[in-house]
């Protein structure tokens, strides 16, 4: 079943709203750390991002307004090294909701901290698919099919594969901008390696985690709380394969940061076994999270 049918099924009982754009974007530009600079240039900043990412059309489709991603863009300047250009860092996150309850789901939680782009107040950002010559506008255009392939993905399987085609369309003709973040191998977590991780055929099976994840899981918690959890112990069963096929893909970090508070709160009503199964299974993967793992264990108690 296909994204837009299945948002369709879950605002049923909505009031019907006018056609638009896929975002429903919320832009913050973060400026305490500079010093002596014309402060208005931020607010206007904020104003044009905000304005390019919901009123671009990503897709063919259309969305209402109740059904728009939310997602919010922060964006800490860390300096001015000219007049004109910027260097920041950049947190992108985005939700859905879930099945027949007033939660939201974390689908997307990255931070990007080397980005500079250039940016000239009232100089229109125009996102041009055939050929990139801004950095702001390609890092934006990147993070938009970014989301929308993760949210697309987890409501049908090989969903978002299209928008991570764009996604990575956007880094190949980024290449010539000579700019951080879009070459192979600068970064074990640039802008190439993550739309290259989640395009890598050796950890497809990612695919199946997160459709199952959400769609088998996540989505059946309202009606059926004990086989929701189930599938998605099932689910997180994939990460052995993941991490037995690539150990230092990107997708195993974005996961669990995006995920963990998540999956803590999920078995807080698990009895004693299966929170010990789930977090022998994730400490296993996951190391380095031990500390926040081990709330699994005592969490609801």
């Amino acid at each position: 079943m296909n994204r837009s049918l299945i948002i369709v099924v879950f605002i049923l009982f909505s009031r019907i709203t006018i056609l638009g754009q896929e975002l429903n974007a919320k832009v913050s530009v973060n400026s305490e750390n500079i010093e002596g600079t014309y402060t208005q240039i931020f607010s206007s900043m904020q104003r044009d991002v905000t304005e390019f990412l919901n009123s671009q059309k990503w897709t063919a489709n259309n969305f209402l307004n109740n059904e728009k991603i939310e997602c919010s863009f922060l964006i800490s300047i860390k300096s001015v090294p000219s007049s004109d250009k910027y260097s920041c860092e950049l947190t992108v996150q985005a939700r859905r909701p879930v099945y027949n309850s007033s939660y939201m789901t974390s689908i997307f939680n990255f931070i990007d901290k080397n980005v500079e782009f250039e940016y000239l107040e009232n100089k229109p950002l125009i996102y041009n698919e055939t050929s990139i010559d801004d950095n702001l506008v390609a890092v934006l255009a990147f993070y938009s099919y970014m989301i929308i392939g993760y949210d697309y993905e987890s409501f049908s399987l090989k969903g978002g594969e299209p928008y991570f085609r764009l996604a990575e369309s956007v880094v190949n003709k980024s290449q010539n901008l000579n700019e951080k973040g879009w070459k192979p191998y600068e970064s074990p977590r640039n802008r190439f390696a993550i739309v290259n991780a989640v395009l890598d055929k050796a950890v497809s099976s990612f695919e199946n985690l997160w459709y199952d994840y959400h769609r088998s899981g996540l989505d059946n918690m309202s009606q059926n709380p004990e086989k929701g959890r189930n599938r998605i112990s099932s689910a997180l069963e994939t990460l052995k394969d993941i991490k037995s096929a690539s150990p230092q893909s990107v997708l195993l970090d974005n996961f669990i940061d995006s995920k963990i508070d998540e999956i803590v709160n999920i078995y807080s009503k698990a009895d004693s076994k299966e929170k010990e199964t789930v977090y022998t299974l994730l400490q296993d993967i996951y190391p380095s999270y031990t500390d926040r793992l081990k709330t699994i264990r005592t969490a609801g108690n």
